[in-house]
Order: structure tokens, then sequence, then C-alpha cells
């Protein structure tokens, strides 16, 4: 008979950003700990414009998800559930009813670690890097504020589950869609020309934007290569993506496709059969390089996504827009010429 004594600790992790790709580079991360945690399990809090759900929802190690509507984006044009002392409230009482062992905090805010405190949670753990959070927490040790020139969520992350254990040295974020999802994208794209590049379109604020006009002309461009080219994005992305169709000519348009109707993870399939990815400082590009695709994100003079140094290659420059159609499309011939080498 099995022995049903589980002495690991029940576990919810609380991530603070708001992004698909913060998410994506936590997973393994979560993963890590929940087989560290009771049942091989972990509750995952995380806000909703993660689309935490689409992505890890359904993961047997994913016990549950819980919405943190702490700050919406500015779109949505409304208050958090979970916004203010109130909400921080909120939070802690929902997370208290969870009868949780272990709460980990992927942040450095004093804000989670109230909540961290408020919820009664026994063991309590965050980066800590400022006296203010550690004041709320009680299992160290605590890690240092990233200084360096990426963005900082995901050296932070790596720092925090190295400094714990959990794990020698940082993880590259890797996402494998489910394989019934695949194969209705292999089927769903076999028409397109090879090498077929997926764009990714959106992004959550305007200036991320590199724009219509730049998409369209590298998307002929390419196609008058022999490329195909996928327009990929959300419900938010339908009319984005029919106004760069609209600058394709008709004679090129049988090289080009729309994919703005699956859900999460069938747009991470779509991203899989892709042979490269281009696009916005948005998820989906995170996305493409967490399912193996050489990956070209558009940035500007953001701080760099450095969480994988084979497939995510940054496009930097003073100002999004100096960075020309030209550019792009010589860097994207340099992949194509590196992957068609035999090594």
């Amino acid at each position: 008979m099995p022995d049903t004594q589980d002495t690991r600790p029940r576990t919810v992790v609380m991530l603070q950003y708001a992004g698909i790709g913060d998410l994506v580079w936590h997973i393994p991360y979560f993963k890590l700990i929940a087989d560290q945690s009771q049942g091989g399990k972990v509750t995952v809090v995380a806000q909703p414009s993660t689309l935490t759900r689409g992505f890890i929802g359904k993961e047997a190690w994913v016990e549950a998800v819980i919405d943190h509507d702490h700050r919406p984006r500015r779109s949505d044009r409304r208050r958090g559930a979970h916004a203010g002392f109130k909400g921080m409230w909120r939070m802690a009482r929902q997370l208290r009813e969870g009868h949780f062992d272990r709460i980990i905090l992927f942040s450095g805010r004093p804000s989670r670690g109230l909540i961290a405190w408020l919820s009664g949670i026994p063991t309590r753990m965050g980066f800590g890097y400022r006296f203010l959070q550690r004041m709320f927490l009680n299992r160290g040790p605590f890690i240092e504020a990233y200084q360096g020139p990426a963005l900082a969520v995901y050296p932070e992350a790596s720092a925090f589950m190295v400094a714990h254990g959990f794990c020698p040295a940082p993880l590259v974020p890797r996402l494998d869609p489910p394989t019934a999802l695949l194969a209705d994208m292999q089927a769903r794209l076999a028409h397109l020309p090879r090498p077929l590049y997926a764009f990714a379109i959106g992004t959550s604020e305007t200036h991320k934007q590199w724009g219509i006009q730049n998409f369209a002309d590298l998307a002929c461009a390419l196609i008058a290569e022999g490329g195909g080219v996928m327009l990929l994005g959300g419900p938010a992305e339908v009319q984005l993506a029919k106004d760069i169709e609209a600058l394709i000519p008709e004679k090129a348009r049988h090289a080009l496709t729309l994919v703005t109707d699956a859900p999460v993870l069938g747009s991470a399939a779509a991203l899989q059969v892709a042979d490269f990815c281009v696009g916005n400082d948005t998820g989906m590009v995170n996305v493409g390089a967490a399912v193996g695709r050489p990956s070209f994100v558009v940035i500007g003079s953001r701080p760099t996504l450095d969480q994988d140094p084979v497939n995510m290659h940054n496009v930097t420059a003073a100002k999004l827009s100096d960075i020309t159609v030209e550019r792009v499309l010589n860097l994207l011939r340099d992949a194509r010429r590196a992957s068609a080498t035999p090594h």
C-alpha cells in the first residue's frame, strides 16, 4: 500500500508582474517548486493579464490559479478588486482560506510581503532586497536587486531560485504546446511557403508598437524572397492584422495568413510550426523563443530580454522608429542562412 503521508509544504507562489512574457519566464521555476511541494502541485497567484489559466491552468502540477486583480491594464479603465489596502486584505483573506504552509513571492515589493503576512501563512519567502519587504518575510536568503542592462524580471527570479537551492543555475524558459494543438496548426499552416515567419504584432502599450506599415513592408519583402508570413495575435489584434493585410498586394496574399482566433497555447503551437518569429516587445515573442524558434524583438532603447541567449535576439536602437525594415530583413536573412548551414 503506497505511503499517503506527504510532508512537503502546501505551497502557493505569487507572481508580481503583469505580462505574458513574465509568466513564461517563471513557468520552469514554478514547476520546480511544485516538485518540492505537497502532492507535487503548486497554486499560482497571478494577474489576469498574464493569461496564466490559459497557459498552465490544466498542467498536472498546478493545483489552482488565483487571479490577483491588482492593477488592470490602463485600457481596461477600471479599478482592480485587489487594489489598495482593502484589496490587499481581500487577497490575504483568500490566501488564508487556502491553508497553505508556504508562500513564495516572486517579488521584491513590500506590498506583496504585507499580503503574505496578513494571510498568516507560516513560511514566507521573497526577494527581500528592500528592508520593508523583509519585515514581513521569515525565510531567507534574500537577493540583491538586479542592476544590469536587461529587464530585471528574469534575472531576479533566477537569482532567487538559485539562492534557495531549487536549481544550481538559471533555467532557460521552455514551453511545450499540446500535441493536438500542434497537429491542428501544422494542418492549418501547411499551405504556406517556407520558411515561415510569424509576426507577433500585438503590444500592451502603444509606444512599443513598431508600426503597421513596417510589418506590411517586411511581409512583402519576405514573401518576395519565397517565404510565408503569419500575422499572430489575439482578439485585440484582429483589426490590426486586417490593417496590415490590407497593405499587402493581392498577388502576395497567397503566402500570408492571419491567426488571431487561437487560444494562447494554440498560438504557442503556431509559433512552433513557424521557422522564425519577429515582433514587438510583447509576450508572444517570448513564447516564440520558449518553443525554440529564433525570435527577434524590435525593442528600441528598452531594457533587453536576455532569458535565452540562443533564441532571443534584441533589435536595439536609440528610438524604436530608428529600426528600419531593411535592418530587420537582413537579420532574418542572416538567421535563415545560419539555420541552413550544416553543423
